[in-house]
């Protein structure tokens, strides 16, 4: 008897890790790969409610050519304008700054065909998004989500560090008050998505908004920002980065209290001003902190859909539409396939962006 239980107590010790993690394998399966797949067939797929239940039919890239070349590219892609002279001589210098560093990369020692391959695929998507960029944002195009929420993404995320970096440079100084001032900067983050939403579109409001004499002061009163497409996506970025900033801030602030004070010190003594402190100290102790801070709010960026939604509501007509929307909006409309496509297609950039920051970023690490 002895002998048996010695054995299982044995067999049990082994085999424990893989019985504690199983529980979890299977939620991360249930909650996340599971719909992954799923929701990747329905975007193969047409899917039609009938009598007595619903039908699913593969159509294989259909949704996917609906988006790219057929009925929904004015929604996805935008409207195609005409290339001007600076705009062709734009893309002309983006393409040999590219060919340039495949060259470059190509001549190196380190280079492989892996690695080629990578920065084929990295050269080739950041020459179709600026081409798509410079055709639609003309005179005569019209952006589509794709652009929009690519737009967002960027100056909002940028905004959101840049102003969060320079409130924790000054609330990382011994000034009065400070504690109150980091609290009252963290207050918009405890705040849900759609209230600031309500708050924003109440606070722009240039007829009967809070802020209307301002507005009438300035000349501004009259102008109805929600029937301007750039306005209304300024009104959205600005909304975010409100909400997005204290979020930056909190992190950097940490990071920055964290760095080490010796070296900080030992510049001071040597008669070093404060740029020099930070370009040489501390902005090297953040770095890592700062790439993965931009990461995770860069992933966050592409989901945008509170503001769109609730400011706006995607308008004027679509010029506010974020593809998070985009997706919303098609799967209201009972076409579960191609709301599935649009958010596969949303994967697929945040993927590449997230992947082509990372690559980027890891480089410029290695070589400071």
């Amino acid at each position: 008897m002895r002998k048996h239980l010695a054995a299982f107590s044995e067999w049990a010790d082994i085999r424990a890790p893989a019985v504690f993690i199983l529980p979890a394998i299977l939620v991360i399966l249930m909650l996340a790969i599971f719909p992954l797949i799923v929701s990747l067939y329905l975007s193969l797929s047409r899917f039609k409610f009938v009598k007595g239940g619903f039908s699913l039919k593969f159509i294989g890239l259909l949704n996917y050519k609906k988006l790219l070349l057929g009925s929904q590219q004015f929604h996805f892609l935008g409207v195609f304008g005409k290339l001007t002279v600076l705009e062709t001589t734009i893309l002309a210098v983006a393409a040999v700054l590219l060919i340039w560093r495949l060259v470059s990369y190509f001549r190196g020692s380190t280079s492989s065909v892996i690695g080629l391959l990578g920065r084929l695929i990295l050269a080739g998507g950041v020459l179709a998004l600026t081409w798509l960029v410079l055709l639609t944002i003309n005179q005569n195009g019209y952006p589509g989500t794709l652009i929009v929420t690519l737009f967002y993404v960027v100056f909002g995320v940028l905004i959101q560090f840049l102003i969060g970096l320079g409130l924790a440079l000054l609330c990382a100084q011994r000034i009065p008050g400070r504690n109150f001032f980091r609290l009252v900067f963290f207050f918009p983050l405890m705040v849900t998505p759609v209230g600031i939403a309500y708050t924003f579109r109440m606070l722009v409001d240039t007829t009967i908004g809070p802020f209307a004499p301002v507005w009438e002061l300035f000349g501004w009163g009259a102008i109805p920002w929600v029937t301007i497409p750039w306005a209304a996506r300024w009104v959205i970025v600005l909304g975010d980065t409100w909400q997005w900033t204290p979020f930056m801030f909190i992190v950097l602030l940490a990071a920055l209290e964290n760095q080490p004070r010796d070296q900080v010190e030992a510049a001071i003594v040597d008669g070093a001003s404060r740029y020099q402190i930070f370009r040489d100290i501390t902005w090297p102790a953040i770095v890592p902190v700062c790439v993965t801070l931009i990461l995770i709010r860069l992933i966050e960026a592409f989901k945008i859909i509170d503001l769109p939604n609730v400011l706006t509501n995607g308008g004027p007509g679509i010029a506010s539409e974020s593809l998070t929307l985009h997706s919303f909006m098609a799967w209201r409309t009972l076409d579960l396939g191609g709301s599935a496509a649009v958010a596969y297609m949303l994967l697929f950039i945040s993927v590449f962006f997230a992947m082509t920051f990372v690559n980027l970023a890891g480089r410029r690490m290695k070589g400071a």
